[in-house]
């Protein structure tokens, strides 16, 4: 097997260093061929005037912000699907095999004791938050 040298010239050096100079000081035209710049968008195609916000983002239920979405997501983290169904006590046992933090065992603690849940929506609408709404 024959290992060759990988070092460069003076004038491949130069060379080199010309076509990435674009994107080493961030000036346009970062593409040392013109054919790999993109197109720009066409004369039909409207160009975007505002950047989408936080709450428009996809991924989130109607009826519901990200930050209740992460929350009822982190109670979920804790409660196995093999608890479901299961009452306040099955629930809790569930969540401390599954090693919750104590916020989480707090806000079990906090469900009717008489109620069995069939599933974690079903809990976290117990604790008095907000669930998605249906779209008609």
């Amino acid at each position: 097997m024959e290992r060759g040298n990988s070092k460069h010239g003076p004038r491949v050096d130069e060379q080199m260093s010309r076509e990435v100079e674009g994107t080493v000081h961030g000036t346009a035209g970062s593409r040392a061929e013109e054919w790999r710049d993109p197109e720009p968008a066409g004369e039909d195609q409207p160009s975007a005037t505002t950047a989408p916000t936080e709450s428009t983002r996809s991924g989130v239920p109607q009826g519901m912000t990200p930050a209740e979405v992460e929350q009822r997501s982190r109670l979920g983290r804790y409660i196995s699907l093999s608890a479901l169904p299961g009452d306040r006590d099955a629930l809790r046992r569930n969540a401390e095999q599954n090693e919750a933090p104590e916020a989480v065992l707090g806000e079990l603690d906090r469900l009717p004791a008489d109620t069995e849940f069939q599933t974690v929506s079903e809990v976290w609408a117990a604790l008095g938050h907000a669930n998605e709404t249906q779209r008609w």
